[in-house]
Formats: C-alpha cells, sequence, structure tokens
C-alpha cells in the first residue's frame, strides 16, 4: 500500500491554479521529492497533504487514511519540517525537543534525537544561538520526536552552505536507512538527484515528469553537455548546426551545447571560434543532470 496516494490535487488563490489536478503515489521505504522552482505549487502540495492546508479537489490517502476523515490518528504517525520555523529563542535545544515531545503521545528521548542530529554540544544551548545549519538540524529532529513513519522535509537545505547541506543529507540517508518514508521538496537539483529514489518535476502546478533520476536523465538525453561562457553571443543556428549537436541553448551569457558525439562537436566550436564568430571562455563537458532535464522540458533553468 502506497504511504500516499494524491489524485487529482487541485489548489485555487484569487482565481489562479497553485496547484492544477495532479497525481502521483509515494511508495512506502522510499525518498520522494518534488523538485521545481520557486512559485512551482511543490509546498502548497505538500501542506494539503499535510493538512495544514484544505484542497478545492481531487482525493488524498495519507498511510492507508483520508487524511480529512483522520487527521488526528494520522498525525501521530507523520513528522513534519516547515520551509521556516518559528521556536521559543530562549528555550535550549533540550527544552524544546521535550516541549514538542509532550504534544505526542509516543515520543523519542531527547538525548536519542540529539545525537541523530549530531547535537551534542549544543544541547544546552538556547536556539537563539544557535547557526543557520544547526537551527536546520534542530528543526529536523522536532519532526522526528514522534519517530514518525512518514516524514515531511519542506526546502530542508535552503540557504546553508555546502558542508550544513551534506550534513541534512546525510541525516536524510539514516532515516531512509532506518526504513522512514520520506517526502522532500526541493530546487536544488544535486540534491534531488542525490537523495531521491523518484522525483516529480514541478512547474507552474503540474507535474512535468516523474520517473526515478537516472531514468528522467536517460529518458531524454542520450548526450553530452558542453557548456561554456560566451562573451560574443553566437547565434544558436550556428551552434546547433555543428557537427553532433542535438540541441543548443543560451541562458544569459551561459551556453549549452548537447551533442552525440563530444570529439566532433569540440572540433567544429574551435572552427567556429577561429571564424571569430565566438569567443568562449570555462569550457566544461559533463554528463546529462537533472538540470539538463527541467531546462529541455521548460526551456529555463531552475533558479534560487
Amino acid at each position: 500500500m502506497p504511504a500516499i496516494e494524491v489524485s487529482d490535487l487541485r489548489k485555487i488563490y484569487h482565481g489562479v491554479p497553485a496547484v492544477d489536478n495532479i497525481s502521483f503515489e509515494v511508495h512506502e521505504g522510499e525518498v520522494f521529492g518534488l523538485l521545481g522552482p520557486n512559485g512551482a505549487g511543490k509546498t502548497t502540495t505538500v501542506e494539503c497533504i499535510e493538512g495544514l492546508r484544505v484542497p478545492d479537489g481531487g482525493k488524498i490517502t495519507v498511510l492507508g487514511h483520508e487524511h480529512l476523515n483522520n487527521g488526528n490518528g494520522i498525525k501521530e504517525r507523520i513528522g513534519i519540517q516547515l520551509q521556516t520555523t518559528g521556536l521559543y529563542p530562549l528555550l535550549t535545544v533540550t527544552e524544546l525537543l521535550t516541549l514538542f515531545g509532550s504534544f505526542y503521545q509516543r515520543a523519542l528521548p531527547p538525548d536519542k534525537l540529539i545525537e541523530l542530529v549530531s547535537l551534542e554540544d549544543k544541547r544546552s544551548t538556547r536556539s537563539k544561538n544557535l547557526s543557520g545549519g544547526q537551527m536546520q538540524r534542530l528543526s529536523l529532529a522536532l519532526s522526528l520526536v514522534n519517530d514518525p513513519e512518514l516524514i515531511f522535509l519542506d526546502e530542508p537545505t535552503t540557504g546553508l552552505d555546502p558542508q550544513s547541506r551534506r550534513q541534512i543529507w546525510n541525516i536524510v540517508k539514516d532515516l531512509k536507512q532506518q526504513g522512514k518514508t520520506i517526502m522532500l521538496t526541493t530546487h536544488y537539483m544535486e540534491e534531488a538527484q542525490t537523495l531521491c529514489d523518484r522525483v516529480a518535476v514541478m512547474d507552474a502546478g503540474t507535474i512535468i515528469a516523474l520517473d526515478t533520476p537516472s531514468r528522467l536523465i536517460e529518458t531524454h538525453f542520450e548526450t553530452t553537455a558542453i557548456e561554456f561562457e560566451d562573451r560574443n553571443s553566437a547565434p544558436l543556428d550556428v551552434l546547433e548546426a555543428l557537427p553532433g549537436v542535438t540541441q543548443a541553448s543560451r541562458d544569459g551569457g551561459l551556453v549549452t551545447i548537447y551533442t552525440l558525439n563530444t570529439p566532433q562537436t569540440m572540433e567544429g566550436l574551435l572552427e567556429v571560434a577561429r571564424s571569430g564568430q565566438l569567443h568562449f571562455s570555462d569550457l566544461r563537458v559533463r554528463s546529462a543532470s537533472l538540470e539538463d532535464v527541467f531546462l529541455k522540458l521548460t526551456g529555463r533553468r531552475i533558479r534560487d
């Protein structure tokens, strides 16, 4: 039985659909990601599933129950980390975990949660004195106080430095190893590609693709990506006419070329450069990624 079933979910604000008739399932024990830019409808979707917003249409089943009919029972079995968490600034890490644990019939010991998120040296620190990364780890610990079966993480690493982001990633991986089901939203491609078993790519309130990260890439690309900065703004039709090229795109000064034959395309690029039509720098060759999938499907990149 799926942990989450969503059928034809719809949410409208001021006549504009924020979520437009989307359907998907989240399997037990998987990390499922909603990937898309800010404003794509990810948070609204998750808040409808969590019961924090009332949808305007569709059906949502969580852990085998229609959550609108069994909200209190489901809340004991799920954990939620919101994008921003307002905490009592003068309470310590231990005090906050104890307080949140009192809201549930069953709660994990604060010391176990503190160890899980590696805040041992901050157990007596007031929340107002925590760094951004420490606050995010505390917020994650608070979502786990009731030892939930299903965990919602809404943009869990936004604004964090790379080291703090990877600390959160490691915690998510540990939770999956424990058999937890995790649904997260993110606009970081690397995060989705690293953590998620399956990804639903959202844009403008709809799901435009859904599969494992590897199959999404394989489905849309048999090519290698060549990227470089172009000061001359060479015409895209010139670049698309190069040997092996299947597609070329420009985002400001950054040009991305997808090719089935990297050596031939590189040779053609050098010829264009020698003709004076192209002055490139910072050239790199890489495999296709989820960023490329989103760019192909929408014609633009995801930005912070």
